[in-house]
């Protein structure tokens, strides 16, 4: 398994967190030093795995729920449309707790303007 770059991750963050943010996180060394944003980390090593706000528990459950619709769904999830794959799986997740109608009205509601047409989808 390869390891993600300091300043890949970085980056990433900057592109997809608000400013001013509190990041959460485990000990990595590629979040040391995040400027504009607020860190607090655990160390699992340690046996840390929770300390007030600071865990990685939500996202753990994420990625485990991602695998299984890879795994079991998907089978193949493309690098081009992948963060389409991620934005399923993270409604999913958002809406877990939610009764049926109230997900079918929030779908509905979203869907206005949203229209994805079949060459643009396998349009490179």
């Amino acid at each position: 398994m390869s390891q993600t770059k300091k300043i890949d991750l970085q980056c990433a963050v900057v592109e997809n967190v608000k400013r001013g943010t509190t990041v959460y996180s485990d000990c990595y060394t590629g979040y040391k030093n995040l400027k504009g944003y607020k860190h607090e980390s655990v160390s699992h090593s340690v046996g840390e795995y929770v300390r007030d706000q600071a865990h990685t528990n939500g996202i753990e459950s994420f990625w485990a729920v991602l695998k299984r619709g890879y795994y079991g769904i998907h089978h193949h999830m493309s690098v081009k449309h992948l963060h389409r794959y991620v934005g399923e799986f993270a409604h999913r997740h958002n809406v877990a707790n939610h009764d049926m109608m109230d997900c079918l009205n929030q779908t509905i509601q979203g869907m206005p303007g949203k229209r994805l047409s079949y060459n643009h989808l396998i349009a490179k």
